[in-house]
């Protein structure tokens, strides 16, 4: 969903944003603004993902107003005049739309800005994602980073995780979905029931077993298939 204001010191024009706004599922109106001074305001207060801008209006024109802000949203920009095209796409705003607007046209642009907006997110969870995570060990919280974790071994109510750093293995009292709910993916995959194994560790994969140097874990019924995926042998 992304949180939007609209600002337009035309009223029949911001009615007519509102009314299109409303027929965007992933739209979510926080503010409809008759100059960009209102919409400062509202951006001190909460969190807004994109801004339909009008350019010509009294006072803070629509670009003064976006190169009047440090953390700028997505802007799409709708006005009557075609000449600031050039300017706004140097100030990188998602979609310039000229008045008057149809509908088909309103939504291609909206569609943009919200691949936009999930790139965006996208790569800021990415540079920000730790490599690590807290597990409650003996009265404390211990961190583990991923990339020292080779297997982890299931035991009815506790798990056994082996790492790349110690030759003791961690013994804490949580379930096997527990744990797998918070390793990524992309590093780790459950092979049985009792096992979840370093995809970076893995030395070499034979009939239904999987190795790690000399440690033989064996791989489930019900995990052949994600175990064949890994290995790019599915269709063989």
């Amino acid at each position: 969903m992304l949180r939007c204001i609209a600002i337009d010191d035309e009223p029949l024009a911001l009615e007519l944003l509102e009314d299109n706004i409303s027929k965007v599922p992933f739209l979510q109106l926080a503010a409809s603004c008759s100059n960009p001074l209102e919409a400062i305001k509202i951006l001190q207060d909460q969190p807004v993902d994109l801004i339909f801008l009008d350019i010509q209006m009294p006072g803070l024109t629509g670009l003064q107003f976006i190169q009047s802000i440090q953390q700028k949203p997505l802007f799409i920009l709708i006005t009557a005049y075609e000449k600031y095209a050039l300017e706004s796409y140097n100030l990188d705003v998602a979609d310039y739309l000229v008045k008057p607007v149809s509908l088909e046209r309103f939504i291609k642009a909206c569609n943009k800005a919200w691949d936009l907006h999930r790139l965006k997110t996208k790569s800021k969870d990415a540079v920000e994602s730790p490599n690590y995570f807290f597990i409650n060990v003996d009265y404390s919280l211990l961190k583990l980073v991923y990339s020292d974790i080779m297997w982890i071994e299931g035991l009815k109510d506790y798990i056994k995780i082996f790492l790349k750093s110690s030759s003791k293995a961690i013994v804490a009292r949580m379930s096997m979905k527990g744990i797998e709910e918070q390793l990524p993916s992309s590093m780790f995959i459950r092979v049985q029931k009792s096992y979840i194994v370093s995809k970076e560790y893995i030395t070499s994969i034979r009939k239904n077993s999987i190795f790690i140097g000399n440690i033989e874990i064996p791989v489930g019924d019900n995990y052949r298939e994600a175990v064949a995926v890994l290995t790019g042998k599915q269709h063989e």
